[in-house]
């Protein structure tokens, strides 16, 4: 977390929270025809393996807040909620950071909220 950008960090750092703790999965995404396979938790037993092996105390991964309306969601969409909280991580309640993205169609950048999930290791 500490070699991240600070809108990563400082949700943590107001917290409270050593981030020179926590290691930051950064975002990755598994193609459908691959879900239900083992890819997915293989892949997360490594990340882990590996943050622990560096002596973090904390994984710690964060996922865009959007409605169930929202217009950019696939009719299709499944939540990944169910396989993270099989893993162990959970939400942490208003631990929220803010990134600004150019959305697909839109002018310019806007602000989005990612919610914080976070397992210790």
């Amino acid at each position: 977390m500490a070699d991240h950008a600070a809108a990563f960090a400082d949700p943590f750092r107001a917290r409270g929270m050593d981030i020179n703790s926590i290691y930051y999965f950064g975002e990755s995404v598994l193609l459908p025809q691959w879900r239900g396979h083992g890819v997915g938790h293989a892949f997360f037993d490594r990340r882990e393996a590996k943050a622990r092996e560096l002596g973090f105390a904390m994984a710690s991964f964060c996922a865009v807040i959007r409605p169930a309306d929202h217009p950019a969601r696939p009719a299709d969409y499944s939540p990944l909620d169910p396989f993270w909280r099989k893993r162990g991580y959970a939400p942490v309640d208003g631990l929220i950071g803010h990134f600004n993205w150019k959305e697909p169609g839109d002018a310019a950048e806007s602000d989005h909220e990612m919610q914080f999930w976070v397992k210790a290791l």
